[in-house]
């Protein structure tokens, strides 16, 4: 439910949910459900990769709009260390990138900060969960960033060598005195490498 959210909500690369386990605060049990959605830099109009990640609270799935710096969500979220899981994060605020977190706070009796029921009461169990649910997600996030940037890494390697390639063959004809066509059989045996050497792990 909460991956189906965020697909309606931003255009992504990277989704993933966490529900923990029922708690209890005063007597009053509760579970939390945190999602994470990861888009490529530019990718998305709606999330900014110079910007703070883009938090979306939940209430008994009532969306809380207003006074998020009084929330126990806000506070559980910026309170994650997210560089620990590859994200540039100001001191005590939220991570930065092209991120959209959602957390969701269930309860039959849900501890607001005023009448208006805009933000959750900062109670240490409720902080707690939420910070757990949201570091599951940033070792999922961590996992799929680490695998990008090995990608994205292996394809500038491939693209340098290829451009390349010409003058490789070039050089070898020199040597070997090879004609028009065993140059072209050598440049495509030498793409032909290039590509079985990308598929290997």
């Amino acid at each position: 439910r909460i991956v189906a959210g965020l697909r309606k909500e931003v255009e992504a690369d990277f989704y993933t949910a966490v529900t923990r386990e029922p708690e209890v605060y005063r007597g009053h049990p509760f579970q939390v459900e945190a999602g994470l959605a990861c888009a490529r830099p530019g990718a998305a109009e709606d999330v900014a990769a110079d910007e703070p990640a883009r938090l979306l609270r939940f209430a008994n799935r009532v969306p809380l709009l207003y006074a998020a710096g009084a929330c126990a969500i806000t506070r559980a979220a910026a309170g994650v260390n997210w560089k620990a899981y590859g994200l540039a994060q100001p001191k005590g605020a939220l991570p930065m990138g092209p991120l959209v977190i959602l957390v969701h706070f269930a309860s039959v009796w849900v501890p607001f900060t005023s009448e208006s029921k805009d933000a959750v009461a900062h109670y240490d169990e409720i902080v707690r969960e939420i910070a757990f649910a949201l570091q599951e997600c940033g070792r999922r996030l961590a996992v799929f960033l680490h695998r990008r940037r090995r990608e994205a890494d292996a394809e500038r390697k491939r693209s340098h060598i290829e451009k390349y390639l010409p003058h490789l063959a070039g050089g070898l004809r020199a040597i070997l005195d090879l004609g028009d066509r065993d140059e072209e059989t050598l440049r495509r045996r030498l793409a032909d490498l290039l590509e079985r050497s990308r598929g290997e792990p």
